[in-house]
């Protein structure tokens, strides 16, 4: 793996070299540093200051530059614009306005340069401010970002935020819209900001500048939500093609996300009503739900490294035991026995695949699809959550055959029976094991030295990436280990544990890590004691339940539309963040009984606030977490998006748990003792979001 430094000097334009940021010497400086404190010859707060000056002086070489190829790129485009006026005049021929649109792209191909001249440079920053920080153990990142970025004559700005550029970008966007057709279309960018313009120089540079800004769109959002997110689109490190792709094996994971989580939420509205039949307090339904996140912990683990060598038999084995897992909760009631109940979720929990469906993204498909594959991991899983309570509310009926019981309490182990048995019949005669897992496989049956050596194979979890921007942070984690004597080859292997995998965590993935489970505990409080909670207060039936959770789960695409489509190109992910953190603590808030009468107004209207914006929080928090984890992490059996599923689970699980437990005090009492969790929970979240905010810049 090339580091950095080195990358950085390969890549460079011979005529603009001087321009760059002289990232060997500052890695010198780095080091001088170090042992000057060590020494005694400067202090801490000397080595700040310096440092600050010297990073000050790259930044100023870099955004003079900068202003200074912008404004010849400008006078370019104003001298074209004259030439463009006048052939418009003239009514010229076809040949004059086809040359004018070459050099329109001419001028289009040097803003893509001076694009990655930009990034590059950026990511040398970032780099050498981690750097820093790594190095002398304390957090120079936020001083220097929170006394730069904010300045009113900030030049930080210029390099992270590209206002000048992108005005740039408009104005040769605009006039090669004019000249889309061959005689002139006059067509505005600004009078139909949907214009799509079929240019290839247009969608390089809105790709380099979708990359400088982490901008989104609906799409990319969703695949957020994944924690699988398209790497860089040059990057050479797809193995997937076309003719090994299977979009049939991709629909099948897609039906099996749909499935198990119809599956997890079909029984929600009447877990109440199924445990007091059987014997026990309505809150033990808390039990009954979390058993499935329970197992899912441990299933989530050995999925994963399943994945490492078949995605058909994973699959298969979930199936199965999700079969078997609702077959035994449906006969739970005529067994009359509470433990068969809890049994059949716990199979159930086993049967969670999605660390597989997951990978399988990640590895088998290709990369101009895998951002609608993620996007549709995502959407599967909001459409199953909003129809498992939905099919629920359509199970209210009651009949005997051969002395089984069907009733709403057993109908939807029914139902996810039969549901999985075909789904089962339709894996086996349709999957189709990618080529490489079929390949590898034979490699290793044949030497184990020669599997070592195919290192895009999945044998070491390489694959595809499932963060963001994994190939730049691979070059970083080398960077970071140059001057160390630890082979540089083992600080690239990816974790070979949870335990190493959570010695990698910084404190901004811990934090990150910390508001995922915030917003998972909210979310399970939330619907799992809906039924209870409405129930005592409003005597709402089954049915009132079910169309209640089921509007929830259809907002979260609507609410994603908006917030990829709109919200995030206006706003800075960290700024929606701690928004949308501020927002779900108001929806907690607002859940309280605070009088003897508690309203339904009252309830749904804080349940929406809640749900909705812990939905936002969700894509924000998982796009940040790709940003700011190891390379390490995003590769492997215990790979990033394995941490925030455990995280998740756990949250899940507790939650469920604190039902439980709150139902010993008594129904009047559940719902503030369940909700005093939460606002701790989210307080906390809140209070650590703003201790690591600057380094989330």
């Amino acid at each position: 793996m090339v580091n950095f430094g080195k990358r950085l000097m390969a890549d460079q334009l011979e005529e603009w070299r001087e321009y760059y940021i002289n990232y060997k010497m500052m890695k010198k400086k780095v080091k001088q540093y170090i042992q000057q404190t060590q020494t005694g010859g400067k202090n801490r707060e000397q080595v700040l200051k310096e440092f600050s000056r010297v990073l000050d002086d790259q930044i100023e070489k870099i955004v003079l530059f900068l202003l200074q190829q912008q404004g010849h790129l400008a006078s370019r485009i104003e001298d074209l614009g004259e030439q463009r006026a006048a052939l418009m005049e003239q009514q010229s021929d076809l040949s004059q306005i086809c040359q004018l649109r070459e050099a329109y792209r001419e001028v289009g191909y040097d803003l893509v340069k001076l694009l990655r001249f930009l990034d590059i440079n950026a990511t040398g920053i970032r780099k050498i401010l981690k750097k820093f920080d790594k190095r002398f153990g304390y957090k120079f990142t936020d001083y220097y970002v929170s006394t730069r970025a904010n300045h009113p004559y900030s030049q930080l700005q210029q390099i992270f935020k590209q206002v000048g550029v992108v005005a740039v970008v408009g104005a040769l966007s605009r006039n090669l819209a004019y000249l889309q057709d061959n005689r002139g279309s006059f067509s505005s960018i600004y009078d139909h900001p949907s214009l799509t313009i079929k240019d290839p120089v247009i969608e390089q540079i809105n790709h380099s500048v979708q990359k400088l800004t982490h901008s989104t769109n609906f799409m990319q959002f969703l695949g957020q939500h994944a924690l699988i997110v398209a790497e860089d689109m040059h990057s050479g490190s797809d193995l997937v093609d076309d003719q090994s792709y299977h979009f049939l094996s991709l629909l099948l994971n897609l039906v099996n996300t749909f499935l198990y989580m119809v599956n997890t939420y079909i029984i929600v509205p009447t877990a109440d009503d199924y445990s007091v039949s059987l014997g026990a307090a309505a809150t033990v339904c808390g039990v009954i739900i979390g058993s499935m996140a329970v197992a899912q912990i441990f299933s989530s683990v050995y999925f994963s490294a399943w994945s490492n060598k078949s995605y058909f038999r994973p699959l298969v084995f979930s199936s199965i035991m999700l079969f078997l897992g609702n077959l035994l909760y449906a006969l739970a009631y005529d067994l009359n026995s509470l433990t068969a109940l809890i049994v059949g979720r716990l199979l159930c929990g086993l049967g969670s695949a999605r660390a597989v469906n997951r990978r399988y993204i990640s590895d088998c498909v290709p990369l101009k699809t895998r951002l609608q594959a993620s996007a549709g991991f995502v959407s599967a899983s909001a459409l199953g959550m909003a129809c498992g309570p939905a099919l629920a509310g359509l199970l209210q009926t009651k009949f005997r055959i051969y002395g089984l019981t069907f009733n709403q309490n057993t109908l939807p182990g029914w139902v996810m029976c039969l549901a999985w048995l075909a789904y089962l019949f339709w894996l086996w005669i349709s999957f189709k094991e990618p080529g490489h897992i079929a390949t590898e496989n034979s490699v290793n049956t044949q030497s184990s030295d020669s599997a070592h050596r195919v290192s895009g194979n999945l044998e070491d979890g390489l694959g595809q990436p499932l963060l963001l921007d994994a190939k730049d942070r691979d070059d970083e984690d080398v960077e970071d280990n140059d001057d160390n004597e630890e082979d540089p080859e083992e600080s690239h292997k990816p974790a070979t544990s949870l335990a190493a995998a959570y010695r990698l965590l910084t404190p901004s993935v811990k934090v990150q890590l910390l508001i995922y489970f915030m917003l998972k505990f909210a979310m399970e409080i939330l619907l799992s004691e809906s039924s209870v909670v409405t129930t005592f207060y409003f005597n709402w039936t089954t049915s009132t339940v079910a169309i209640f959770l089921a509007v929830l789960g259809l907002t979260v695409l609507p609410v994603n539309v908006i917030v990829g489509s709109y919200v995030t190109n206006l706003f800075q992910d960290r700024q929606i963040l701690v928004a949308s953190e501020i927002m779900v603590l108001i929806g907690i808030v607002m859940s309280f009984c605070f009088t003897p009468h508690y309203s339904v107004p009252q309830y749904v209207t804080s349940a929406i606030i809640t749900f909705v914006f812990a939905e936002v929080l969700e894509g924000v928090n998982l796009s940040l977490l790709s940003r700011v984890m190891s390379s390490r992490l995003s590769r492997g059996t215990y790979n990033g998006g394995l941490l925030s599923t455990e995280a998740g689970t756990l949250a899940r699980v507790a939650a469920d748990m604190t039902i439980t437990a709150a139902g010993n005090l008594g129904q009047s009492r559940l719902l503030n003792a369940t909700l005093l969790p939460s606002l701790v929970i989210c307080v906390s979240s809140i209070v650590a979001t703003f201790c690591t905010y600057n380094s989330l810049y």
